[in-house]
């Protein structure tokens, strides 16, 4: 099978690094990549919001699938545009996938299918918003209904600056505050059969104890020793399964990856949020533990024949991210930088140790790899269990030089300290 990639961060590096280790990918694209995901794949140039393009692309290279991995190109219709060409894509429709880009049609989608949920305001107007926050009190969450790459979230005890985001989103979502530690849980589904993966947890804030702005996550873990055994089977029965039932139920079917955000709070489960897409940092944990061939799942998804894959085989071991990010991210982001030490990481560490890239470029110059975004490497790490996959993980950061970039060091710190006591 020949597979094209759409995208260029840590997120489609993992999922290019899993296809590379498959035996049945004979051809591996990506369009545009990085110069990490250059090392597994050909790389392509191509505007990945323009549909017609990818198809183009997806056409003349003879693929048979496409993986559309950011959210921006899927809910832009790039999916839709491939199988128009007549191609298997591995991604949900223009309309399903606003499950993701609009937070108010997935509280919409969440009433009637009867998920638990956080109660919530959708608010056009300064009045709407003093209403809102008025009524839920602090903690304030209050969400931008759109895509924001991870950073359209503010939780904050401050009204005012809670208001002062919600005024500067627009339309905007906000809503009572869920307590409880945060799960994610991946599921790949057809539109009908649903496969869950294995769950992990990642870390929004910027600094370490879960200190200063949100961002689009700073490292994760997986699997979750703290976890009831049944959660994931919970979730599908109660989240993802009437969640799939009902976009189907209403005419735009949800194929490909439903990423559910969830609160465990003292009150049960709770949806968060619903993403269109594999996660990220989420991903590269949850991809290094996965021992099934990733791209006959993802094909059968994209081919509506889910129901007929066995079941998915798993590492008994663990992984760990820790996200490198440059300097002043997750504001503007200084860009530019060399990165030293990835060789480094691959003689030393590999490969129970590797790099995932994310915002990097190769210098057309100098021939360095530089940074070329905010968050800029994943340092992905497995190991018997948590403490071993987060030691392995945190050796192979300290080989990374790029100045001026920070990075949390307290990333499965916890659950691994729990898991051993």
């Amino acid at each position: 099978m020949k597979v094209l990639v759409i995208g260029g961060g840590a997120r489609e590096h993992a999922l290019c690094r899993a296809l590379s280790l498959d035996p049945d990918v004979t051809a591996l694209h990506c369009a545009p990549g990085n110069a990490g995901i250059a090392e597994v794949a050909e790389l392509h140039a191509v505007d990945a919001l323009d549909g017609a393009a990818v198809a183009d692309l997806a056409a003349s290279l003879g693929v048979g699938l496409v993986v559309v991995g950011p959210e921006a190109p899927l809910v832009a219709g790039v999916a839709d545009a491939v199988r128009e060409r007549g191609i298997p894509a591995f991604g949900p429709s223009a309309e399903a996938a606003q499950l993701e880009g609009s937070k108010a049609f997935a509280k919409d989608v969440m009433a009637a299918a009867g998920v638990p949920t956080a109660r919530a305001y959708v608010c056009t107007t300064p009045a709407e918003i003093d209403e809102a926050l008025d009524a839920f009190g602090a903690p304030y969450v209050v969400k931008d209904d759109g895509l924001a790459a991870g950073k359209g979230v503010v939780v904050t005890e401050d009204v005012e600056a809670a208001r002062a985001h919600a005024l500067a989103c627009g339309r905007v979502v906000i809503e009572e505050f869920l307590d409880g530690p945060e799960v994610s849980l991946f599921a790949i589904t057809d539109g009908e059969t649903v496969i869950p993966l294995q769950p992990a947890q990642d870390f929004k804030r910027a600094h370490d104890g879960d200190e200063g702005p949100n961002t689009g996550g700073m490292g994760a873990y997986s699997p979750l020793p703290w976890a009831d055994p049944e959660l994931v089977d919970e979730v599908v029965t109660t989240i993802c399964q009437p969640t799939v039932d009902e976009l189907r139920r209403r005419g735009t079917p949800f194929s490909g990856l439903l990423y559910a955000g969830l609160a465990i709070t003292s009150r049960g489960v709770r949806v968060i949020e619903f993403n269109a897409r594999f996660g990220d940092p989420e991903t590269q944990v949850v991809l290094a533990r996965l021992k099934t061939p990733l791209a006959a799942v993802l094909l059968a998804a994209a081919t509506g024949r889910l129901e007929a894959e066995p079941p998915l085989r798993w590492s008994d071991g663990a992984a760990v991210t820790v996200v490198v990010a440059s300097h002043n991210y997750p504001d503007t982001p200084r860009t530019g930088d060399p990165i030293t030490g990835l060789d480094a990481v691959a003689e030393q560490d590999g490969p129970k140790a590797y790099v995932l890239h994310a915002g990097t470029k190769r210098d057309g110059a100098s021939g360095e790899v530089v940074s070329a975004g905010g968050r800029v490497l994943s340092i992905t790490a497995t190991g018997s269990d948590l403490a071993k996959a987060r030691e392995r993980a945190y050796r192979a950061v300290g080989r990374i030089g790029l100045e001026g970039s920070h990075h949390r060091s307290d990333i499965a710190a916890k659950a691994a300290a729990d898991a051993a006591s």
